[in-house]
């Protein structure tokens, strides 16, 4: 009774033109009205906000206490096919998919609130990310930082790289020494050198004062001896 309660209410929001998702893939290969029709009778979730390191493990333990799971995709990452954030959870009934929206749909799962909305089927190639950089579309864009998603969104990401990058360069070019100026250094250096060096040399060649009293001492003496009055007396004195 209840399945056919639910199957009538699906056809009447059909009939009556409420969509039941407002998502649309752009790549379904079919109109919008086989599109529609493909989610009326779908039993796929298409679950998202997921981090980046919760498991397949994790998401059947929750969703399956909503019924029997038939099998669950994990998005990869286009480039890396690691996990990116999204999934699909395929029921074997459409009872149970319903209630998987109903119930678990805004519930947390690894801190964050999860999201599971009606999804079209799972086709071969829909499990990588659309990103431009391999991952999900809105990781390409986002500015804050999560660490469930791996930190700040891959362009917020690459900017903040070259900025790094630029300010190591321009740290490289203020360390750099022209070499002009290490020749001038250079020449300064050997000019203050010799410069020095003779003045040392001529500070070494000039006599010092004591050597000049010395010297002037020396020369009073032998003045002193040339004296007659301190002359010494001969024999030839001796004898007046």
């Amino acid at each position: 009774e209840h399945e056919a309660h639910h199957r009538a209410r699906m056809t009447h929001l059909y009939a009556i033109g409420q969509p039941l998702t407002l998502y649309r893939d752009n790549k379904y290969p079919g109109g919008p009205f086989e599109f529609d029709k493909a989610i009326a009778a779908s039993t796929t979730l298409y679950i998202g906000n997921l981090s980046f390191y919760t498991t397949e493990e994790q998401i059947h333990e929750l969703f399956g206490r909503c019924g029997e799971i038939k099998r669950i995709i994990m998005g990869l990452d286009r480039n890396t096919r690691t996990p990116c954030g999204f999934c699909f959870v395929e029921y074997y009934t459409r009872l149970d998919a319903d209630d998987g929206i109903k119930y678990v749909s805004g519930t947390r799962l690894d801190d964050r609130v999860v999201r599971a909305d009606w999804d079209a089927g799972f086709r071969e190639g829909r499990q990588y990310g659309r990103g431009s950089s391999g991952g999900q579309v809105r990781d390409e864009y986002r500015t804050d930082y999560d660490p469930g998603r791996g930190g700040y969104g891959k362009q917020k990401h690459a900017e903040m790289e070259r900025e790094v990058n630029r300010d190591a360069a321009g740290y490289e070019a203020i360390t750099e020494i022209p070499s002009g100026s290490l020749a001038s250094s250079n020449t300064s250096s050997s000019s203050s050198s010799s410069s020095s060096s003779s003045s040392n040399k001529r500070r070494y060649d000039e006599p010092s004062s004591s050597d000049s009293r010395k010297r002037r001492d020396e020369g009073k003496d032998d003045r002193e001896t040339e004296n007659p009055r301190f002359r010494r007396q001969t024999d030839d004195d001796e004898g007046n």
